[in-house]
């Protein structure tokens, strides 16, 4: 990926990752447009950063991604790059919590089919481009599931499993599909406590590795900073050590949820 010269959407971008991603990529020199349900916390990502552009998008509505993806390249025709970064995580307890059920499907329609019906929407413009870039973004959750959100871990896990399939079906096209692959990172994700979380990556380090890696390897597949590679090798050390760690794992998180 050239990491500057581009129109790049973010969705999420209003906060955490997504407006760390977006200001990391605004500073570079890119047309950044930020997309997001929260009109205020956008408005305050592009207030903060001039040039910036910014869009209402309920990615939990299948007419109303259309119904965006058709203003949005009306409005910004030399859009050529998509950061698939909204997303919720919600712990789920499924023998007790009755709204289990509903959280899961919230989970998935904003965690996967956003970003399938987004990419599906988008697709036959980027495809136009001389160059495109289509970047997810799954979790190391998605390689180590964490048991106390398991939905979350699931649409991670489906999100690399559909990057892999869109990487093979565009090779033959302009468009580079990329995955990032966060850790656990200081953001309020889950919540005001994980942004001063000792055990998460701090946002800024996180950002930094990140750009660092798009800019020094321009065909990456994967961007894994350090802190996620053993979550996302684990199951390379075989089955008895990974069911170890695996269970390491989640009875930490389990006796410090937060």
């Amino acid at each position: 990926m050239n990491t500057t010269g581009n129109t790049i959407l973010i969705t999420g971008g209003g906060s955490g990752i997504g407006r760390g991603l977006a200001e990391a990529f605004h500073k570079l020199g890119n047309h950044v447009i930020i997309a997001g349900r929260r009109k205020q916390a956008l408005d305050d990502t592009v207030a903060a950063n001039p040039g910036m552009s910014s869009a209402i998008l309920d990615i939990e509505n299948a007419a109303s991604i259309r119904a965006f993806a058709a203003k949005l390249l009306a409005d910004f025709p030399a859009l050529n790059a998509v950061i698939h970064n909204a997303g919720i995580m919600r712990p789920e307890k499924l023998l007790t919590q009755p709204e289990a059920l509903t959280d899961a499907e919230a989970i998935i329609t904003t965690n996967l089919l956003g970003p399938i019906r987004l990419t599906a929407a988008l697709l036959p413009h980027l495809e136009k481009q001389p160059h495109a870039t289509i970047l997810t973004v799954s979790s190391g959750l998605a390689f180590i599931p964490m048991a106390m959100t398991p939905t979350y871990n699931a649409t991670k896990a489906a999100i690399h499993s559909y990057t892999q399939a869109l990487r093979y079906q565009l090779q033959s096209t302009n468009i580079q599909v990329i995955e990032l692959v966060p850790p656990y990172v200081q953001t309020e994700l889950m919540g005001s406590q994980q942004a001063s979380d000792p055990r998460a990556m701090p946002l800024a380090d996180y950002l930094n590795e990140t750009i660092a890696i798009l800019k020094s390897q321009p065909e990456v597949t994967e961007v894994l900073v350090e802190r996620v590679k053993p979550l996302r090798f684990s199951e390379l050390n075989g089955p008895e050590k990974y069911t170890a760690f695996f269970k390491q794992f989640n009875d930490a998180m389990a006796a410090n949820p937060h």
